[in-house]
């Protein structure tokens, strides 16, 4: 039965859809010779283009720069990097051109002097990427004079409650320090002067990312156990017992971002150096990367069999990570893996690095050890690093620590700090003393400079970066409880400055 409806059969191929008129080839635009019809459309439009550049354009003057801009390619980081570099290298030579026209005033051998001083600029850059990448080490501790008994430490900013973490800008000339309290300061080095972060209100941290600030501790929610700074000194970043990483920035000394997802208290943060990657360590064992540019989360890293401490970054994508699961783990970010130091003692407290290759951790035991990324175990032991001592002035014994794990709270390696890119270095405990230490490299161990007598417990340390001052978080108990007591402490910052040969 034949069907009637030609649509259905495709109906017949000359015909259009009323079936009165057949295909024509020449009346389609498609095949047709529009050669011309396009040359007038596109000289017409050129002409619009004219006038609207002649009048709206001109007319409006700014907008349509502004759209100009707008449409502008953003730089891309391999751009940056290279601006950055010629950036570097125009400040060193036109610093070296100063200090030759000071010393020079006539100006003589101009091109002579423009060939050295090009030459002593590749030489200084070669020498701060050696010291960079770990492979030069400034040698300061054999310069470090014996500080005399007046030289001692001064507190320079005072806290209410025990000092929990401090840390310095990339230019020294800041520095940054919270407490069990909650209070963030931000202060000078050199004349002591701090100002306080206000924390925002519960609403405007819930607007910032915040998910349940208070949390189950809700009287101690705002307590801060880390902090770190960015190498540029703008972002400032805090965590503690309500489980957040808080973002501030150090201009403003304003709350601008919160970054929930850890399950515990964050225990420690570092950035790595010369980028915007944060990472974060937590009790609930896991290390978190965050991008504090894009305000973003990145990965997590775990590894971990219990509590996360403290953790370290420098310029490369390698995390390093100590915890009471008596390891210390180094993450290789970029690789996806992760190496695994073993330790006898019951928890490690601390770690920093040394360089690339090198590592400084102290223990609950009051050992200090020197570790090579070579050896699964440590290449040197300090044993008993922070003995219990005697009060030199009235012969009392500085211990008011309680005995966990076999161990003296006082006696606890709670911190240790590295002058960047050199061989000396610190540790703290709640002896009553600061000590010095000479690295002397994984085939030789570490050497004992200098005792800084300074009353309290020690929570965290750090250098100058050129080695001439040390400054000392301090307080009346340990960092992450109250396992010791100690009422003759000031709570606070101590500075102690170093005189070099």
């Amino acid at each position: 039965m034949k069907n009637k409806n030609p649509r259905k059969m495709g109906g017949p191929p000359g015909k259009n859809k009323r079936g009165s008129s057949k295909f024509s080839m020449n009346r389609d635009p498609f095949f047709s010779n529009s050669k011309r019809r396009k040359k007038d459309e596109d000289e017409v439009i050129e002409s619009e283009e004219e006038e609207l550049d002649g009048g709206i354009l001109n007319s409006g003057g700014e907008s349509g720069e502004e759209e100009e801009e707008e449409l502008e390619p953003e730089e891309t980081a391999e751009e940056k990097r290279q601006r950055i570099a010629k950036e570097l290298v125009e400040n060193l030579r036109k610093r070296e051109k100063e200090l030759e026209d000071e010393e020079d005033e006539e100006g003589e051998r101009v091109f002579e002097k423009e060939g050295e001083r090009d030459s002593f600029v590749a030489k200084k850059l070669m020498q701060q990427q050696l010291e960079d990448s770990g492979r030069l080490r400034r040698a300061i501790a054999t310069r470090v004079q014996k500080p005399e008994s007046v030289d001692g430490f001064e507190i320079l900013v005072k806290h209410r409650q025990s000092v929990t973490a401090i840390c310095l800008s990339d230019n020294d000339s800041k520095g940054f320090s919270a407490s069990k309290d909650g209070t963030i300061l931000h202060w000078d080095v050199d004349s002591g002067k701090a100002e306080r972060y206000q924390w925002p209100n519960e609403e405007i941290l819930r607007s910032h990312g915040s998910k349940n600030p208070e949390g189950r501790a809700t009287k101690h929610s705002r307590n801060v156990l880390a902090l770190s700074v960015s190498t540029d000194g703008r972002y400032l970043a805090s965590g503690g017992l309500d489980r957040h990483v808080h973002l501030w920035d150090t201009r403003t000394r304003e709350h601008i971002q919160a970054f929930p997802g850890h399950k515990g208290p964050v225990s420690c943060l570092t950035f790595r150096q010369g980028s915007s990657e944060l990472f974060s360590g937590s009790f609930d064992r896991s290390i978190k990367i965050w991008n504090v540019e894009d305000r973003a989360y990145m990965s997590t890293l775990f590894g971990h069999q219990s509590e996360v401490l403290a953790i370290d970054c420098l310029w490369q994508e390698r995390v390093l990570a100590v915890g009471r699961d008596r390891s210390m783990q180094l993450f290789k970010v970029h690789d996806e893996s992760r190496l695994i130091f073993r330790s006898s003692t019951s928890s490690l407290e601390c770690c920093c690095f040394i360089d690339n290759s090198e590592f400084l951790s102290g223990s609950d035991d009051g050992n200090i050890a020197l570790w090579g990324i070579q050896k699964k175990k440590p290449v040197y032991i300090v044993k008993n690093a922070h003995a219990l001592s005697t009060d030199v002035n009235n012969g009392e014994l500085k211990d008011r620590g309680r005995n966990y794990n076999g161990h003296i709270a006082s006696s606890w390696v709670s911190s240790v700090g590295v002058c960047r890119g050199s061989d000396l270095a610190a540790s703290g405990a709640g002896n009553g003393s600061v000590h010095l230490w000479a690295i002397e490299g994984a085939g030789k161990g570490i050497r004992p400079l200098y005792d800084l007598p300074l009353i309290g417990f020690v929570n965290s340390l750090a250098f100058a970066k050129s080695g001439k001052f040390l400054v000392a978080g301090v307080g009346q108990e340990p960092r992450l409880g109250r396992w010791g007591h100690n009422s003759a402490a000031r709570n606070g910052v101590a500075i102690q400055r170093l005189k070099l040969l």
